[in-house]
C-alpha cells in the first residue's frame, strides 16, 4: 500500500508535524507500507523530528510567502507551480492513499484530480470559535463557508480529533480518530522539582498571558516554584511576553525558553503540566505529559482537554479562564505529595488507550474498508 502525506514543511515544532512522523513511521516500519511525505517548502532543511529511513521525502519547492496571507498576489502568482509539480509528482507515485496534513491549496484541489487515488483530509484545529462566527456573517464571507463544506464533503473522509468537533462539520463523511502516542514504559518522573512546564507554539491562542497571571498567584505563597515555557513563535509576541513577565516581577520565576526536539526527554524534570490555551483540538502535549506520569493542570477549552484528561484522576480541568481556581488545583499538587504521585500512575495507565497500536489499528482498517477491492 502506498500513502502520501502532503504538508508545508516538517522543519519546525509543531503538533501536526510530531504526530505526522508518529503516523508516518508506524506506516512505514510496523505495517510496511510505502510512504512518501510530500512538502512544498522544506527548502533543504532536516525535519525536526525522527522519521524511518524508510520514508521517501519530495519537497516541490514552491516557497509561499509564510509572513503574508496565502491569497495575497505574490502567492497566488506561485499556485499554477505548485499545481502542476503536484499533480506530476501524484502522477509518478500512483499511491493509494493522499493524507493532506493542512490547510494549504492543495486542500482545495486534491478531491478533484486524481480520481483512483482516495483523498483523507485531518483537521487538527477545533472549529469552536470557526463555528460562532460562522453564525454571524454574511455575503461572500458566507458564500465563503460554503465552498469549504462542498470541497469537505468530496474527499472520501474527514478525519478529526475528538467526537465534539464533529457539529462543526457538516458533510457525512466523518471519522474520529484521535492523536496516537508512543507509551514508553520505562520513562517515569520523579515529582519532586519545584518547577512547572507548559510548550507550544508562542501564539495568542496558546493563552500564555494566563498562565503567566497564575503564577503570579502561585509564587506568592510558594515563591521558590519555578515555570518554564518552551516554544516558537512571532518575535513580537514573545516580547510582548517577556515585558509581561517583567512588570509582574517574575524574571526569576518564569523562563521562555527556544522550542527543543527532546521535550519529552525534558519533561521528565517537572512535577506538572499547565496549559491555558484560548482552544485545543486534540493537544500532542497531553498525551505526552500523560505517557511520562507527569499530572496536568489545564483550562477546560473547547474541545481538547476533555477528551484526554480525566478529571481529579490524572490531572485537573478547571473552569475556563477560572485563574483562582486554576491555582488553588496548582496548590492541590504542590502541597499533596501523595495526590500528585496517583495522578502520575494514573496518567500513564489511562494513555495507553491513545497507544500507538490501538490507534493505528484505527487507521489501519481505515484505510483497508476504503482502498476498493481488486
Amino acid at each position: 500500500m502506498k500513502i502520501v502525506f502532503t504538508m508545508d514543511q516538517i522543519y519546525l515544532h509543531g503538533g501536526i508535524e510530531k504526530v505526522m512522523a508518529t503516523k508516518a513511521n508506524y506506516f512505514a516500519d510496523v505495517l510496511g507500507y510505502e510512504v512518501f511525505i510530500v512538502t512544498t517548502e522544506q527548502k533543504n532543511n532536516e525535519p525536526c523530528y525522527h522519521f524511518s529511513l524508510k520514508i521517501k521525502f519530495i519537497d516541490l519547492n514552491v516557497n509561499y510567502l509564510r509572513t503574508k496571507s496565502y491569497f495575497s498576489f505574490k502567492n497566488l502568482k506561485k499556485v499554477p507551480s505548485h499545481f502542476f509539480k503536484w499533480y506530476k509528482t501524484l502522477k509518478k507515485i500512483n499511491p493509494d492513499f493522499i493524507i493532506v496534513c493542512n490547510i494549504a491549496f492543495d486542500f482545495y484541489w486534491a478531491p478533484f484530480f486524481v480520481k483512483r487515488i482516495k483523498k483523507i483530509k485531518e483537521f487538527h484545529a477545533s472549529r469552536f470559535f470557526m463555528e460562532q462566527n460562522r453564525s454571524r456573517v454574511t455575503g461572500l464571507k458566507k458564500f465563503g463557508y460554503k465552498v469549504n463544506d462542498f470541497i469537505e464533503s468530496r474527499y472520501d473522509k474527514i478525519v478529526l480529533l475528538n467526537e465534539d468537533e464533529r457539529k462543526f462539520y457538516r458533510s457525512n463523511n466523518l471519522e474520529v480518530i484521535p492523536n496516537p502516542i508512543n507509551i514508553r514504559d520505562e520513562k517515569q518522573i520523579a515529582l519532586s522539582s519545584k518547577k512547572a512546564i507548559a510548550a507550544g507554539r508562542i501564539a495568542p491562542v496558546k493563552g500564555f498571558e494566563s498562565v503567566i497571571a497564575i503564577w503570579k498567584i502561585v509564587i506568592e505563597k510558594y515563591p521558590k516554584w519555578q515555570l518554564d515555557i518552551f516554544g516558537q513563535g512571532e518575535e513580537k509576541y514573545i516580547n510582548e511576553l517577556n515585558n509581561l513577565i517583567q512588570s509582574n516581577d517574575l524574571v526569576n520565576h518564569v523562563f521562555i525558553h527556544d522550542a527543543v526536539s527532546d521535550l519529552q526527554e525534558r519533561m521528565l524534570e517537572y512535577s506538572f503540566y499547565v496549559m491555558t490555551s484560548l482552544t485545543e483540538c486534540f493537544p500532542m502535549i497531553l498525551l505526552e505529559s500523560l505517557s511520562i506520569g507527569l499530572p496536568i493542570v489545564s483550562y477546560d477549552c473547547p474541545t481538547g482537554p476533555k477528551n484526554i484528561i480525566k478529571n481529579k484522576e490524572d490531572g485537573f480541568l478547571v473552569e475556563n479562564n477560572n485563574k483562582d481556581e486554576f491555582a488553588i488545583s496548582i496548590f492541590a499538587l504542590i502541597e499533596n505529595p501523595i495526590l500528585k504521585s496517583e495522578m502520575g500512575k494514573n496518567a500513564k495507565k489511562n494513555v495507553k488507550r491513545f497507544s500507538n497500536e490501538n490507534v493505528m489499528k484505527i487507521w489501519k482498517d481505515l484505510l483497508i474498508n476504503l482502498k476498493p477491492k481488486k
